[in-house]
């Protein structure tokens, strides 16, 4: 039987993913005037014997405050090719932006609706820790997780502003 990944942060373990989303709609209700960002990122550290994958969930309120959780995957080995590992990043962060129905999503549009004209904003973003810098081993993989985030209706974001993979994932990789 397929284990079912759970989520935590620092003051919960073993929340599911519909748990997860009640406290994204508690968060967002509180304040339903703000200016909403949901970001999924994820991280990547190799190990000795295994390969450790976070993937953040944050819904931040921007300069009002965030409500974060991540969901942590262990690879048996070490994925030493860069573009796998890349790309298995991604793949967690598209798995997680799925459940994120349209049916869900409507429902936190619909928080924020009757306040768009007082300022009001709900955006989802998917954080690749990836960068274009011509120092980055992984500019030429951009275009492409680029793409697969576009493709399923998330704003991309790399390095320096991919904050959710880069910070808040790499965090609890190592």
């Amino acid at each position: 039987m397929d284990k079912i990944k759970l989520f935590q942060n620092l003051q919960e373990r073993n929340l599911t993913f519909d748990e997860v989303f009640i406290r994204i709609i508690n968060f967002m209700r509180r304040q339903p005037r703000g200016n909403f960002k949901l970001i999924v990122g994820t991280d990547s550290q190799v190990h000795a014997g295994h390969t450790i994958f976070i993937t953040g969930i944050v819904i931040q309120n921007q300069g009002k405050g965030a409500w974060a959780c991540i969901q942590k995957t262990v690879i048996p080995r070490k994925m030493l090719h860069l573009h796998e590992r890349i790309s298995y990043e991604t793949s967690l962060t598209e798995g997680i932006v799925s459940l994120f129905t349209p049916e869900k999503k409507n429902q936190m549009i619909d928080i924020v609706l009757p306040f768009i004209y007082q300022g009001a904003t709900f955006t989802m973003e998917g954080h690749l820790d990836i960068g274009a810098g011509q120092r980055n081993k992984t500019r030429e993989f951009v275009s492409e997780m680029i793409a697969r985030m576009e493709s399923i209706g998330v704003e991309p974001k790399i390095k320096p502003e991919a904050y959710v993979a880069s910070s808040y994932a790499n965090k609890y990789t190592k």
